[in-house]
């Protein structure tokens, strides 16, 4: 049985820990143009989030959380005030610039959050939004979003574009700015509680690892050795101290066609957004088994003398944060293909650079990890010579 979270004082507004609630810095600004917020659910529960903060700070303003949207009532609703014509922010091929060519009136402007990826899929996929006029625009100057990654200095959080694009649009920029006064007090207060945490986290890390041994050539290990590793973890806010607890362990031996899946309760219960970002669902949580269990069922697993293939070291880590014994050999896939061609991407990316055609494979296990493991094992295959690469050249570097 997975346990419960500990319990601790949370914001109703914001949604946030009390010890880094926002709302105290929250001053709304009215506005004319209708603001229709549509957020993917895998972006609803990231805790530095910005779309809710929008929401709040713009009393004319809707939030809705979604995916497919062609037969929305909501999203009907939002978009028929002839008054106020649908317009979607977002770039491409056909976005107009909003500073030089700006809607001639009052709008219903449509701004869909998430990362890049899941917007572009959910534009892609609601030919609802695809037809809307839409609108584009070039920042001032960089974001200020210091505790994410944007993938591009070009690229702002859905509250900073929208503050941008306001001032365009209603025509007096000064008027928005006390909306990014709870933006910087988060970013602040995120960067101060990872400051304070840093030394003690990086001294945990280094206790629980074992110095990183080079991974070894791969066709040093026999293909009837390799044992082909991708796992899960729950993985809490940084702000909480813990380390990312293991899941999911699904482990597969390619050359006889044995897998291994074992499920284990974290000992602090799910974070939030767990279920959305793995791809699990409970009833895979509900065959969990004891640590007791699954060490047992591990070791009779691995063989003497296996070489146990990952991509990427986040998998041994937690295997080795978990206590469970690991081969002598372990071969970051990644690294190995990354010091040969280069960049390498996903093993997805990957195993269709290596000639692999573009349709998914069979999943060798529950949600994302059996996905990925089973782009992982078509790698390797081809890495080891039981698959020939017909399209190498097409590797970075290649």
């Amino acid at each position: 049985m997975l346990h419960s979270a500990e319990p601790r004082e949370t914001c109703l507004r914001c949604r946030r820990p009390a010890n880094y609630c926002w709302c105290a810095h929250l001053s709304p600004v009215a506005t004319r143009t209708r603001v229709v917020l549509l957020q993917h659910p895998r972006e609803r529960d990231v805790p530095i989030g910005t779309a809710r903060m929008a929401h709040l700070g713009l009393p004319n303003s809707e939030l809705h959380v979604g995916v497919d949207w062609s037969a929305s009532p909501a999203l009907e609703r939002a978009l028929a005030n002839p008054l106020l014509p649908p317009a979607l922010l977002y770039p491409g091929d056909g976005a107009r610039d909003l500073a030089l060519h700006p809607p001639p009136g009052p709008v219903t402007l449509v701004v869909v959050d998430g990362t890049w990826s899941q917007t572009r899929k959910l534009v892609r996929a609601n030919a609802r939004l695809a037809a809307l006029p839409r609108y584009a625009f070039t920042p001032a100057a960089p974001s200020t979003y210091r505790i994410r990654r944007e993938p591009a200095a070009h690229c702002l959080s859905t509250l900073e574009s929208l503050v941008h694009v306001l001032g365009i649009l209603e025509g007096a920029p000064e008027r928005f700015v006390p909306l990014l006064a709870p933006f910087h007090a988060m970013v602040d207060a995120q960067l101060a509680a990872e400051a304070s945490l840093h030394n003690a986290r990086q001294r945990r890390l280094r206790a629980a690892k074992a110095p990183r041994r080079p991974s070894p050539i791969t066709h040093e290990a026999p293909w009837t050795s390799v044992l082909c590793l991708a796992v899960e973890a729950s993985a809490w806010p940084r702000e909480l101290g813990r380390d990312d607890e293991l899941l999911q362990c699904v482990v597969h031996r390619p050359s006889t066609g044995e897998t291994l899946e074992l499920f284990v309760a974290p000992p602090h219960g799910l974070a939030p957004g767990t279920l959305a970002q793995t791809g699990l669902a409970v009833e895979h949580l509900a065959a969990s088994v004891s640590s007791e269990t699954f060490l047992a069922r591990w070791r009779s697993f691995v063989r003497p003398g296996d070489a146990l293939c990952t991509w990427g070291d986040y998998p041994v880590e937690r295997l080795r944060a978990y206590g469970a014994p690991l081969p002598t050999v372990c071969v970051d896939l990644r690294r190995v293909l990354r010091a040969e061609h280069g960049a390498t991407g996903s093993a997805a990316d990957t195993r269709r650079r290596l000639g692999a055609d573009a349709t998914p494979l069979a999943a060798l296990g529950a949600g994302r990890a059996g996905l990925r493991l089973a782009d992982l094992a078509e790698v390797a295959a081809r890495r080891w010579g039981e698959l020939q690469p017909t399209a190498a050249a097409n590797l970075p570097g290649g």
